[in-house]
Order: C-alpha cells, then sequence, then structure tokens
C-alpha cells in the first residue's frame, strides 16, 4: 500500500479496490474484505454500498470523500488508556458493513446520497490539517473504516510521516485476509462489541459474533495495536446478568484483565426509537460483574459517573486519572507507571496528561488551507 494510488480519469474519488477475487463460473466479483462476501456482478454495490464492480475491478467509490471533521477529545472514541485528555481529528465516510437496528450516526452509514455532499480530503491533507490543529491523532470513525481501508491505510501512512498516530473506532467485522494489512497501520483501536450472543447479532445487526471475537483476540495474540472495548447497552436485548457474565469470563480468558471494557447508555435512535435509554442500574450491574471477573479497567460512558469514569490502579487500586465526562482531573501516572506503588499501568502515556478537555469542535479542510 501506499499513498499514490492511481485515480480514475473520470472520477478523483475513485480508486482500484483490493480484497476480492473473480468467481470463474460467473465473473462475478466476491469481496474478501469482511465476512459478509458481497458477490457483486457487473454495477453492483456491496452491503457497504462504496465498493462497486466496475469493469470488472473492484472501486472503492469514496476515497478522498470524507462526511466532516471535528476536533474532539480522545476518551470520545472511547479510549482512556491511550494519550489521555489529548485531541484528535475525527472524521470518517459513507456507508457501513452492519445492519445495527439502533445505529447513532445513521445519517452516515445509511447513507446513499452523501457521497455527493462529502468534503473533498486526500491522506496528505488530513495529515496536514492535524499537525496544523494540534492534534496527537486522527480517528477514523462515525462509520466503520473496515469498508474503506484503502483510503484509511493511505491516510494513516501520511499521518505517520508527520508522527501523528491513527485510531480505528471499528465493529471489528474484517476477514482474516485483511486484517493484518488493515492493522498494521493502526496505533489503537476501539472494538464495538456490541453483544454477547448470535442470536443479538444476526437479528438486530445483520453480521454475526463469531468474526469479532476472533478479531478481538487476533489484536491481544498478533498485534501491537493498543485496544479497547465498548459494549452498547440496550434494554431489553443485551442487558441481561446471563449475557454479562458470559461477556466478563471470556473476556478476562482470551483477552486478559488489563484490556478496559467500556459499558456506555443506549439513547433510542433510527429503528429502536421505541426503547428507553439505559438505566443507570443496569450499567452498574454490568461493572459490578465485571469486576467480579476480575478485569482491572473497566468504564460507564453517556452517563454522568465521575467515580466509573475515573482510572484506578490496578494493583494499589488508588486513583490514577480522574474524569469528569470528558475533562481529565487529577493525574497520577509518571513514565506509564503509578506514582503511589509504581506499578505499571497498561496503555499508551505521554510525558503529562493532556488539556484539551471536554470540547468539540467541527473544522473545515478547505478552511484550513490544505
Amino acid at each position: 500500500m501506499n499513498t499514490r494510488r492511481v485515480h480514475d480519469e473520470q472520477d478523483k474519488y475513485l480508486i482500484d479496490g483490493g480484497y476480492y477475487h473473480v468467481q470463474p463460473e460467473t465473473g462475478a466479483l466476491a469481496c474478501d474484505l469482511c465476512p459478509r462476501a458481497c458477490v457483486l456482478k457487473e454495477g453492483d454495490r456491496g452491503f457497504c454500498f462504496v465498493r462497486q464492480n466496475l469493469g470488472g475491478k473492484m472501486k472503492l467509490t469514496t476515497y478522498g470523500r470524507s462526511t466532516g471533521f471535528c476536533v474532539d477529545p480522545i476518551e470520545k472514541k472511547p479510549l482512556n488508556h491511550f494519550y489521555p485528555g489529548e485531541s484528535v481529528l475525527s472524521f470518517g465516510t459513507a456507508g457501513c458493513n452492519l445492519g445495527c437496528q439502533f445505529c447513532q450516526n445513521w445519517s452516515i452509514s445509511k447513507s446513499r446520497e452523501i457521497e455527493l455532499l462529502s468534503e473533498s480530503a486526500m491522506p496528505e491533507d488530513i495529515a496536514l490539517a492535524a499537525g496544523r490543529l494540534d492534534c496527537r491523532a486522527v480517528a477514523f470513525t462515525y462509520n466503520d473504516p473496515v469498508i474503506w481501508a484503502e483510503y484509511a491505510i493511505d491516510t494513516a501512512i501520511a499521518c505517520h510521516e508527520r508522527d501523528i498516530k491513527t485510531i480505528a473506532v471499528t465493529a471489528g467485522y474484517i476477514t482474516d485476509l485483511a486484517r493484518g494489512d488493515f492493522y498494521e497501520h493502526i496505533d489503537a483501536a476501539n472494538v464495538d462489541l456490541k453483544a454477547f450472543s448470535e442470536a443479538f447479532y444476526s437479528r438486530v445487526t445483520l453480521s454475526h459474533l463469531a468474526p469479532v471475537l476472533d478479531t478481538l483476540v487476533w489484536l491481544k495474540n498478533e498485534s501491537d495495536v493498543w485496544f479497547e472495548v465498548t459494549n452498547l447497552i440496550i434494554p431489553g436485548e443485551n442487558d441481561s446478568d446471563k449475557e454479562f457474565e458470559s461477556m466478563c469470563a471470556w473476556f478476562a480468558e482470551n483477552l486478559g484483565v488489563d484490556v478496559p471494557l467500556h459499558f456506555t447508555a443506549f439513547h433510542p435512535d433510527f429503528r429502536m426509537r421505541d426503547r428507553s435509554a439505559t438505566p443507570q442500574s443496569t450499567l452498574n450491574k454490568a461493572y459490578d460483574i465485571a469486576q467480579k471477573h476480575g478485569l482491572r479497567y473497566v468504564y460507564v460512558g453517556n452517563v454522568d459517573d465521575e467515580r466509573r469514569q475515573s482510572t484506578y490502579c490496578g494493583e494499589c487500586h488508588k486513583l490514577l486519572i480522574e474524569r469528569n465526562w470528558y475533562e481529565i482531573g487529577k493525574y497520577n501516572i509518571q513514565d506509564g507507571k503509578c506514582r503511589l506503588c509504581h506499578a505499571n499501568v497498561p496503555g499508551v502515556f505521554g510525558k503529562s496528561k493532556g488539556r484539551f478537555g471536554r470540547r468539540r469542535i467541527p473544522v473545515s479542510l478547505e478552511g484550513l488551507g490544505t
């Protein structure tokens, strides 16, 4: 992969995509990027909408197109153990390879028209903008960067040339074939573990659980990517004690007790507007079950809960990082260790805490003059 791709003569946002093979019996293209394995005849688009068979080649149709940019806190991804308090330049494109009924970015991920409205943003422009905005990292988010892997990889390469880190916010729905290529260029990831049952995945997200678990185990055992996991709790869907117990037991056994786990509150959206928001008591229950299974770094999100959003040392249990939403208060980490007992703290930390706070700043790359 490189940042000098050949663009279509008529459309600079159209490039040859990888991760597919031709079916000999039909000539159709079978996509090998995600486990959905879409088969595309001439002109067909995949479920994700952004990969298309044109002239017998797989094309990525949104290369260099963004739905917009925003500078926000790294904790919003959420990442609590990767340069706490720093700012990131966040962006996404159109489409998605999952069909979540509760999608909270549905206006982007489910759109069929957003391409026409998107901001032009080539990889070098994004890296340059992140540097000018003094962002520690660029986050690929809002929709899943797996489906625009080539664009994400090229942007990551451009960022790394300027010592800017890269973050993937993803559902982890990617094949063995593509996983290594993609994550080779990613410094940190938050993986959305949407539930811990195949029934939920197949019915509510139109996907499958096993490939997501495979990605998590691969990240733990085969990569140097710092990653954290998020579970959005939906009342009546994935909030039973049994499911929390099963998830946390699997988590401890397969990922270890030091990978951060975030339980976040659901709010009604998209096709699940008939559900209530997640009660604080359910978040607390999930938090307690995770700790019972030995998980050392458990958090709750989308609610006002300073105690359960703060970080505590896994050894001495004293306060390491005080958080009020995305605002960092007390900070007791030095050189990646607890200031109080000197135990190592899992994660990637700067020399001092960041001070970006809870701001959210929409930006235009054109306005920056990139």
